[in-house]
């Protein structure tokens, strides 16, 4: 701890309030429009009267109040805010300096007790890591195998629909840092021989577009986000939006994208997270209702599954899986070492250089129970003592080893990228491609791959990511597998066609 805060600060918390009706429909079985929702599933307006007279009795001042995102905006001091909710707000050391935080339980009166499901905002400290990895000059010959692609290389050996560009569809970037220069994005697209994509910034809570100018920063990930996207769905429109790197920030660009009426999003990605035990109860809840939300408007949301093996950065000597990926409603993204000879894959395992070198995060989740799409995919129990039978992770994979990454570049730079990062967006834009393919929007995806029992998948036999090894069907390194695009498209009911109208080369079955 590095002491206490001015308690005449000036701060802002985001309150997130209970559904007007917590009776749903099935996952991925309804959907509604974006301006339907608020009065099917958003909050009630007289829980928002209690939390104005709330606020008024504490001295806060109520800003925004959004009924579909059930979030209200309370302003007040440092003071006011730690005697309102029983908390009291220290300054603690942090790699981006010193921040506010809290720590313990927070409290409000009886009368809001069953209205109000999460307070974020009083606590600054970052919530989440970027999951990209570069790729570093190497002492030693390379090894047999070790490549670079561009992202619609990738594309191609997948199989993605290559007479489908994306058009119609709007696809969303969650960033907590960093940012692009439009000099970068130009080149980049220019040297593919794209026509630059529509690309557009939002501000949420502050955050802005502003690139650090190095590689290693978050502007690695904003670019790698963006470009390979860009290069897969090249006439989607990217909306990115930029916040700050708190549970605030990052819940708050969430549910900004799932409910954002302007721009309409299809598809969200998200390359940001952290091992499931950094996140409080509140995070997690708040966060997978900020999903069943996307579900439920027919928005698809791809998250990176992380990138240091099982343990997923953890030094416990536990096994952990990466949040928001383990959430049962968002597309859980692994990875994968990729090699091709002549436009074909030759060779395909589990990405895994070893500690402290990257592997593909994967396992059992310890706060969600297993969903009923998985009931079938021969999830285990988690390998810790628990042997809880939990949501596993991942649902699906791509390539993300740096050895055999993306060619991308950044802050005037051209370079290696990795990491599951790559693997969110990479599948972001494969749905896009695939909505515009079938005319409507995929949403909530998941049912619909396992019901499928892996059709439409290159299976991923060989290899582990430290607690989990690969096998036949599902496992909990690179979930279901990675894509195989004509037969992937069959197998979410569309019409298959030969490779002569217009999928790539590398479709193939494996055994």
């Amino acid at each position: 701890m590095a002491g206490t805060p001015d308690p005449n600060e000036p701060i802002t918390a985001t309150l997130m309030l209970r559904r007007r009706t917590e009776e749903l429909p099935r996952p991925g079985s309804s959907r509604v429009t974006r301006e339907e929702f608020a009065d099917l599933y958003g909050a009630n307006p007289d829980d928002i009267a209690l939390v104005e007279q709330f606020a008024a009795e504490n001295d806060l001042t109520v800003g925004e109040i959004d009924l579909a995102r059930r979030s209200v905006v309370l302003s007040g001091t440092v003071a006011n805010m730690g005697e309102a909710f029983g908390t009291q707000l220290r300054l603690f050391q942090s790699p981006e300096g010193v921040v506010r935080g809290r720590t313990g339980a927070l409290f409000v009166p009886a009368e809001v007790a069953d209205v109000v499901t999460g307070v974020f905002g009083l606590d600054e400290r970052p919530q989440a890591k970027a999951r990209f990895r570069r790729l570093i000059g190497r002492v030693g010959p390379r090894a047999a195998g070790d490549t670079s692609y561009t992202p619609n290389t990738v594309g191609k050996l997948y199989g993605f629909p290559a007479a489908s560009t994306g058009l119609g569809q709007t696809v969303a970037i969650i960033e907590l840092g960093g940012g692009y220069k439009t000099a970068d994005l130009t080149a980049y697209f220019t040297r593919l021989g794209i026509k630059p994509p529509s690309v557009t910034a939002v501000a949420v809570d502050g955050g802005v577009n502003k690139p650090v100018g190095d590689p290693n920063s978050a502007d690695g990930e904003v670019l790698l986000d963006i470009e390979v996207v860009g290069a897969v769905a090249p006439k989607a429109k990217m909306v990115v939006y930029f916040a700050p790197n708190t549970d605030q920030g990052f819940l708050d660009a969430i549910t900004t994208a799932v409910h954002d009426k302007v721009r309409n999003p299809s598809v969200i990605s998200i390359s940001w997270g952290a091992a499931e035990s950094a996140w409080t109860d509140q995070s997690l809840k708040a966060f997978d209702q900020a999903f069943q939300d996307a579900g439920l408007l027919g928005v698809s949301v791809c998250c990176a599954s992380g990138d240091d093996g099982s343990a997923d950065g953890v030094t416990d000597g536990a096994a952990h899986v990466d949040f928001p990926s383990s959430s049962p409603n968002v597309l859980a993204c692994g990875g994968t070492r990729l090699e091709s000879t002549g436009g074909k894959i030759t060779n395909e395992t589990v990405w895994n250089h070893g500690i402290g070198n990257g592997a593909t995060g994967g396992g059992v989740s310890e706060k969600f129970a297993l969903p009923s799409y998985q009931a079938k995919a021969g999830v285990p129990v988690s390998v810790n003592p628990t042997h809880f039978k939990g949501r596993g992770v991942p649902d699906v994979a791509g390539d993300a080893d740096p050895a055999t990454g993306y060619q991308i570049r950044v802050d005037g730079k051209d370079a290696v990228f990795g990491g599951t990062s790559a693997v969110a967006p990479l599948w972001a834009g494969l749905i896009a491609l695939l909505n515009e393919k079938s005319k409507k929007p995929a949403g909530f995806i998941n049912p619909a791959l396992y019901k499928a029992l892996g059709k439409g998948f290159n299976d991923i036999t060989s290899g582990n990511n430290g607690a989990y090894g690969a096998g036949v069907g599902w496992d909990a390194c690179t979930g279901l597998g990675s894509p195989s695009g004509a037969a992937l498209f069959a197998a979410l009911g569309g019409k298959k066609k030969s490779r002569r109208k217009g999928y790539g080369a590398g479709s193939r079955k494996r055994p």
